[in-house]
């Protein structure tokens, strides 16, 4: 009679997954600052060809941010070299996918618009515009993030759902 071999050890049910290095909760907020000034110059100057091209490199620094990480941003960049060098030390780090899907969320939006302005719908600029500017204004103003917030939903309905 021979014994059935035994693993040593046991094979893990579900994948183990490490979270990214965290970011410095900071520059997110100071990436919408600036991100929320470009934007209300968007709405200042309503459907034209300029506001059009400006959101479109809104949306471009939004696909840098998504691919990449808020970091990747011209806006993380400028956090980084002038701001953050004259600040203390973080107290915690962020994990660093929400702020991610929130730059996809953002890109998204502007996109929207580009897309409607190009299509002759003059009024989607200012409408996607403004939109953005409610989330940029939320989150460096009052450190809300709503496309954290939605990808922390996503998480929360995908674990109750398996």
């Amino acid at each position: 009679m021979t014994v059935p071999e035994t693993p040593t050890t046991p094979a893990p049910t579900t994948p183990t997954r490490r979270a990214p290095a965290g970011i410095d909760p900071r520059g997110p907020r100071v990436g919408a600052g600036i991100t929320g000034v470009l934007l209300v110059v968007v709405l200042l100057l309503g459907g034209s060809a300029a506001a059009t091209i400006l959101l479109a490199v809104i949306a471009a620094s939004f696909a840098l941010g998504a691919v990449g990480g808020p970091s990747a941003t011209w806006q993380g960049w400028l956090f980084r070299t002038l701001v953050r060098p004259r600040l203390a030390p973080p107290s915690e780090l962020e994990d660093p996918r929400p702020p991610t899907f929130a730059q996809l969320v953002g890109l998204v939006l502007t996109t929207l618009g580009v897309v409607g302005a190009l299509l002759g719908a003059a009024w989607a600029v200012p409408l996607a515009a403004s939109f953005a500017l409610v989330a940029a204004f939320l989150n460096a103003v009052f450190g809300l993030c709503l496309g954290c917030e939605l990808y922390l939903l996503g998480v929360r309905l995908r674990t109750r759902s398996a």
